[in-house]
This record gives C-alpha cells, structure tokens and sequence, in this order.
C-alpha cells in the first residue's frame, strides 16, 4: 500500500508514519511543522513533502498516487482562540484534502476527531450522544464529522472514518509542550524530582490510551470500518491518583502528589468512551492498559530521557 499521513511530524502522525513504514508499506509524509518536529521521524525512510495543506498548490502534484490517507494535521491545542485560524487549519484542509482524495480516486481516509467533541456530557461516552464541545478545537472537530458524512454521500465510494480519540500520550508527544499528556507533564515533573502536582482530590479520572493503540486503531480501521465516528479509547478510567502511583513504580521515585485548587470552572472532572461501537465494526481493543502504558513508554530512564 502507498499511503500518504498528514500531520506526519507531530505526535500520533509520526508514530503512525513510522508503524506503516515498518510494515513495509510506501509512506509519503506531508507536515508544515507548525508544532511537528523532524526529530520524530528518525529512522524513518519514506517520502516527505513539507507543505500547509491550507494551500494546496504546495503540495497537490507533490504526493503523487495514494490508496489511503491517514489525516492526523490539525491545531490540537485547546488553549487557541482564534476561531477563524482552527477553523481554516482544521475543517477547510480537511475538505480541501476529501476534494483531492476524490479526484485522486483514492478509497479510504481515516481522519483524527476527538472526543473533545462530547465536552462535559455523561460518562461512559457514545457516539450516540449529542455533542457539546467546549471550546473551538472540539467544534472544529464536530464540524470535520458534518463535512466527512456529507462528502460520503456524494462520494459513496469512498469510506471516510473519523476516530475520536480520548486522551492520548506516549513517545513523540513531548514537541507539545504544555498541552501535551498530563502523563508526561506529571513525568517531567517527578523526573526533576519534584512533587507531582495535581488538582485536589486527584480522583478526577480520564480515559487515557497509549499511542501504539492509536496506531492499531487507525491500521484497523483502515482495513474495514465502515464510514462514520468512533471512539477510539479503553474504556477504563484512570484517576490522576493512580498515575502518579504508577509512575512512582515505573520511575522508581516515592514522591507524593502537592494537591492545589482547581480555578477553572469548566473543568472536566471525568472522561470515559464506551468501546462497544469500534470494537464491532473493525474489531479494535486497546492492547496497553495505562500502566502498561507507562512502562513500555518511560520504563528505561536513558529512553526516558531521549524522548
């Protein structure tokens, strides 16, 4: 297979680059290194096309034929507020990428949702429920899903499914800075040995998922889903308690978490996705728990300390 990965330079796009790559398949990477870096690609021996797919003379006749397309490019941070920049990077691309596939007659894209998209609704999550985003990254994802179902009805041949994906961390994530995982912030911390900082309590939970399962979950659902949305998750939930607890035993440090007020009100204080729908129509089941996680990811302190 010859697949092209958007967002190839960032966190899961360089994971997923990677995984095709060691699989054997042709890969051609596409990224505007807006927050990728090329440190994650090492050892990767594909194509690379470095372009803003906001602009697709710069990348249109670059790509060449593709059979799949993995689309992992976006603004993840939340924290962003200049509504027309996520919108234009994350739904615009994205319909100007289906626009291209189409022409390209290419016959599978599988995109990056969240679960962003049910905001501060109830636990476990399902794709049944009403969105609620919270903030412009989670409507711009809700609105890729309105653009994605709309394009397979025009374009039946095609399938184009969206993964929701819960919280996710693992190796390449540290180019995110602040926003990425609280695993590897809380890491990071502990690391420097200084206590674990955390909001009071520390029983809010997420559902977190490791990388490599992300990874699965595209591969598979590449093979086989249907088009649509899906939760991309465990659907076990993990208290911020119980991570420090296991990056304790996986660092071998005894450090306490320091509890302090939380001063957002629109806090989240639980996640959880219910699996039943993806696990049915492509036959995906995360493979790590969290601590397992947290052990393949951060387990040898010289890797620890490369990432």
């Amino acid at each position: 297979m010859r697949a092209l990965v958007t967002g190839a330079a960032g966190f899961v796009g360089s994971n997923l680059a990677l995984a095709l790559a060691g699989a054997g398949h042709e890969v051609v990477g596409l990224d505007g290194f807006t927050s990728g870096n090329f440190a994650n690609l090492q050892g990767f021996a594909g194509d690379f096309v470095a372009a803003d797919l906001c602009e697709p003379e710069s990348w249109i006749n670059r790509v060449g034929e593709v059979e799949a397309v993995f689309h992992q490019a976006a603004i993840t941070d939340t924290t962003v507020t200049d509504q027309k920049r996520m919108m234009r990077s994350n739904v615009e691309a994205f319909r100007l990428l289906l626009c291209w596939a189409a022409e390209r007659k290419v016959r599978t894209v599988v995109y990056a949702s969240s679960a962003g998209i049910y905001g501060d609704g109830p636990v476990p999550m399902s794709e049944t429920a009403a969105p609620r985003p919270l903030n412009v990254y989670a409507f711009s994802k809700r609105v890729m899903e309105k653009v994605a179902a709309d394009f397979v009805r025009t374009q039946p041949q095609m399938r184009v499914v969206g993964l929701r994906y819960f919280n996710v961390f693992g190796p390449h994530e540290s180019f995110k800075g602040p926003v990425a995982s609280m695993i590897w912030q809380l890491a990071l911390q502990m690391r420097a040995g200084k206590r674990p900082r955390i909001f009071e309590g520390g029983e809010q939970y997420r559902d977190h998922i490791y990388v490599k399962d992300v990874v699965k979950a595209n591969l598979l659902a590449a093979q086989s889903a249907a088009s649509g949305a899906y939760n991309v998750c465990t659907g076990k939930k993990t208290t911020f308690n119980e991570i420090i607890r296991f990056l304790n035993r996986t660092l071998g440090t005894g450090l306490e978490p320091e509890y302090f007020k939380n001063p957002y009100s629109f806090y989240q204080n639980e996640t959880l996705g219910d699996t039943a729908l993806a696990r049915k129509a492509f036959g995906f089941s995360a493979d790590f728990s969290v601590e397992k996680g947290i052990q393949d990811y951060l387990g040898v302190t010289e890797a620890f300390a490369r990432l």
